[in-house]
């Protein structure tokens, strides 16, 4: 982890964000008069296939799930 002042991140953010890129650094914390405001970490990506679609599968509702629809549609005025 290293810490820098708001100045420094201002002059050297591209070189601070090569050395986040390149692992070099994991955690960069920018400071203001020594106290830490910021946190530059790495972006993580998300594979595509645990976004959607995670509890195909999981999740169990009773058969008659939609009996209430007219219902409550009625209760919303729709």
């Amino acid at each position: 982890m290293k810490l820098v002042n708001i100045l420094e991140a201002k002059t050297d953010f591209s070189k601070l964000v090569r050395q986040i890129e390149t692992g070099e650094e994991d955690t960069i914390i920018v400071a203001r008069y020594g106290n830490p405001i910021a946190k530059l970490t790495a972006y993580e990506k998300v594979p595509v296939e645990k976004r959607f679609g995670i509890a195909k599968g999981k999740l169990q509702y009773p058969d008659d799930i939609d009996e209430c629809n007219e219902e409550i549609a009625d209760m919303f005025g729709i």
